[in-house]
């Protein structure tokens, strides 16, 4: 994508409200949670349930080909959108990892009968499924994560910490943000073609439009992912749980570097680790059949 069309792109941030129609034009279910409406589609005729949590910026259509990979295997899946994302509501409120729990927990009681299931997480969905685990181990059956946030070795860059200057940090970060995150949210696919990158970003793009987005990211940087004790905390407390655990890392991650392998194998020593050669940030969305292979492999070793 051009650089001016990426600055288009991100000017588009938070220039409207969500409506029912925006909400009927788009393909996914609401149920009302605490916290307001949540985005979810639940396919498959599975006896199996698996969970997929995405991550800090991206809806739940990064999941596109894992989904539909999971499904036809045989597995009933559900995806949503976090609050604050997609089209699942943008409360005022702080976005820390108990509040994602929160919903995930209410989304899983309503949906699923109380049911165990395998839980996927995918970068800041990482820390969402370990501290879920923590909270709720008799529901996870299995923890799966996907190049996860975030280690306490974790150097986080500058512009990340900005989001964490009271007051006037938040401010900034919502000024500055759309026109980095926007036009670089495709920076992280490996193997699509510059269409298939520009279809990436302006559906993206899409999801920004809706007003609270860029709040609810300031948020979620500095409560949730750079909160390092809580997820620290909760990966602890998975280690210890026994809980089946695999953990699928990049080596050319740009956003969650792949050095946090080695801290997360000190914590988690039990855990199953795969690593692939070259794969940045996003893999999932655009090496999801190797993905999808892995995880289907592990799974058929590790009882549920």
């Amino acid at each position: 994508m051009k650089k001016l069309d990426g600055i288009r792109c991100a000017l588009k941030s938070e220039t409207l409200r969500i409506t029912d129609y925006d909400r009927k034009t788009h393909k996914g279910y609401y149920i009302i949670l605490k916290d307001g409406s949540t985005r979810y589609q639940l396919s498959g005729e599975g006896n199996e349930t698996i969970v997929l949590v995405h991550g800090f910026s991206s809806p739940y259509f990064i999941y596109d080909n894992l989904y539909g990979q999971l499904v036809s295997a045989g597995y009933r899946v559900l995806r949503y959108d976090l609050i604050g994302r997609g089209l699942s509501d943008r409360p005022k409120i702080k976005y820390d990892a108990d509040t994602f729990v929160r919903q995930l927990n209410e989304i899983t009681d309503k949906l699923l009968s109380g049911e165990k299931f395998t839980l996927i997480g995918t970068s800041m969905g990482g820390i969402i499924a370990a501290r879920f685990a923590q909270m709720h181990p008799g529901k996870v059956c299995r923890l799966i994560l996907l190049a996860p946030a975030v280690m306490d070795t974790f150097r986080a860059p500058a512009s990340m910490k900005l989001c964490r200057i009271p007051v006037i940090g938040p401010v900034l970060f919502r000024m500055v943000a759309p026109f980095v995150i926007i036009p670089k949210s495709a920076d992280e696919l490996r193997l699509a073609s510059e269409y298939e990158k520009d279809r990436y970003i302006l559906r993206f793009t899409d999801f920004a439009r809706y007003k609270g987005y860029m709040r609810a990211l300031a948020s979620s940087l500095a409560d949730c992912i750079l909160d390092y004790d809580t997820a620290m905390d909760a990966y602890r407390a998975v280690a210890a749980s026994k809980i089946p655990m695999l953990v699928i890392w990049g080596t050319a991650d740009g956003t969650m570097p792949y050095y946090q392998i080695e801290r997360m194998k000190e914590v988690c020593p039990d855990a199953d680790y795969v690593t692939y050669e070259g794969a940045y940030h996003m893999f999932v969305y655009d090496e999801a059949d190797r993905t999808t292979h892995d995880i289907l492999g592990w799974m058929g070793n590790s009882m549920c």
